[in-house]
């Protein structure tokens, strides 16, 4: 089975930077892109990030030019590096791993910027 591990979210101030790690456990040795999302409260979840393993990025327009999304292929992880954050980019931040067995979600991890 595999399962995907969040670490790096946490309370930070207006401005502030957080990067976020998410990695894949189990039995899988390659994938086909993995991203994150995130749902604020009384939202809906949505699309903030995301990688293939050939390296084709894709971001919301809400965080270009602050995000980073990158990969280790090796690793089965994704990181986001979180920029000039601002207080509407709180909410859980859920990875996704989409593979040739279908996709997996990890259980979240709090992001709370301050104003």
């Amino acid at each position: 089975q595999v399962q995907l591990v969040e670490s790096g979210g946490g309370l930070v101030q207006a401005g502030g930077s957080l990067r976020l790690s998410c990695a894949a456990s189990g039995r899988i040795f390659r994938f086909n892109a993995m991203g994150w999302y995130r749902q604020a409260p009384g939202k809906q979840r949505e699309l903030v990030a995301s990688i293939t393993s050939g390296g084709y990025t894709n971001y919301a327009d809400s965080v270009k030019g602050r995000f980073t999304i990158s990969r280790d292929n090796a690793k089965i992880t994704v990181y986001l590096q979180m920029n000039s954050l601002r207080p509407e980019d709180t909410g859980v931040y859920y990875c996704r791993l989409e593979w040739g067995y279908g996709e997996v979600w990890g259980q979240g991890t709090l992001v709370t910027v301050s104003s």
